[in-house]
């Protein structure tokens, strides 16, 4: 089965809705060129360093002991 054979058959199986949701997603998709790029775009490949893995490390951190700022904070809107 082809891949738009595939994709046929799940959109008939979508309630109507759903489809209509799918539908703007396929549209927006299509038309705006920077969602075409990214969605075009090469699987990112490249080997995570053990800086980047710590960095990601603490970030996470930060997270759990809820040393984050909220939007407000971050765009001054308190």
């Amino acid at each position: 089965m082809t891949a738009r054979q595939r994709l046929h058959q799940l959109v008939d199986q979508l309630p109507e809705p759903e489809a209509a949701r799918v539908l703007r997603a396929v549209e927006h998709w299509r038309d705006d060129p920077v969602a075409l790029a990214l969605a075009s775009a090469p699987f990112d490949d490249e080997p995570e360093t053990d800086e980047e893995r710590a960095a990601v490390e603490h970030a996470r951190d930060e997270v759990r002991r809820g040393d984050v700022l909220s939007a407000e904070e971050v765009w001054g809107e308190r």
